[in-house]
């Protein structure tokens, strides 16, 4: 049986610049063909621009407010959307709130640094 607690994971930065906190993956758990992190923006802040060559997202927004651009186009997120990357889109997400965005990413296959691909300089 796998359970982890949020509050008592090691963060680390992906190669976007988000730093996140691995609940289940191959990593530290039975977990094989996907994985579920929180990742945190601070105020201001943003990750890279960037896409995944094999990774599908699920962006699940659980604290503060975002903007998010896809594929070129941009969107205001809250709390409580569901956001769908595919594979190969391009997307960002800026915090534009009061207070740090928190969201749930679920990634199918799992996080890899090398799947990442960052599109901006």
């Amino acid at each position: 049986m796998d359970i982890k607690n949020l509050n008592e994971i090691t963060p680390f930065t992906t190669k976007d610049g988000s730093e996140i906190r691995e609940l289940l993956a191959h990593r530290n758990s039975a977990i094989q063909k996907q994985s579920l992190a929180e990742a945190r923006l601070p105020v201001g802040g943003s990750t890279q621009e960037h896409y995944h060559v094999r990774t599908e997202e699920i962006y699940y927004i659980t604290h503060g407010t975002g903007r998010i651009r896809i594929d070129g186009k941009m969107r205001e997120v809250n709390v409580g959307d569901a956001i769908a990357i595919l594979p190969g889109q391009k997307h960002k997400l800026w915090n534009t709130g009061k207070e740090t965005l928190r969201l749930l990413c679920c990634c199918a296959p799992a996080y890899e640094h090398e799947d990442t691909v960052i599109t901006e300089n």
